[in-house]
């Protein structure tokens, strides 16, 4: 287990309404609504944010857009590397707070 995985561990134990879960075969956080709030990506925390959040993490060294396959960024989410791990908790809350907002997707009927 890497350190960043060990210490995603730790945040998922001390973050508010989330459970572990999986997101891209990704160790992630899910919110109530079922949706990630935060994700570990190869030692990157991925998250979700707008605004002035965002704008502060993209200015962190080593950060970027977060592209789960090459060319096909996800809108607002952004990897921020283990470097800057003293970020990363209230990243994570300002995305988890965010993303529990959300509307859960309703399941198809059959």
């Amino acid at each position: 287990m890497t350190k960043a995985e060990e210490y995603f561990n730790e945040l998922t134990a001390e973050i508010p309404d989330v459970q572990p879960g999986k997101m891209f075969g990704a160790l992630c956080m899910k919110t109530p609504n079922g949706k990630a709030g935060a994700m570990l990506w190869k030692d990157f925390l991925v998250v979700k944010l707008d605004g002035a959040p965002l704008k502060e993490a993209l200015s962190l060294k080593g950060t970027k857009t977060f592209e789960p396959m090459a060319g096909r960024p996800m809108n607002g989410w952004i990897q921020i590397p283990f470097t800057h791990k003293d970020k990363w908790k209230s990243l994570t809350l300002t995305s988890v707070t965010g993303v529990k907002e959300l509307k859960a997707k309703e399941k198809k009927k059959k």
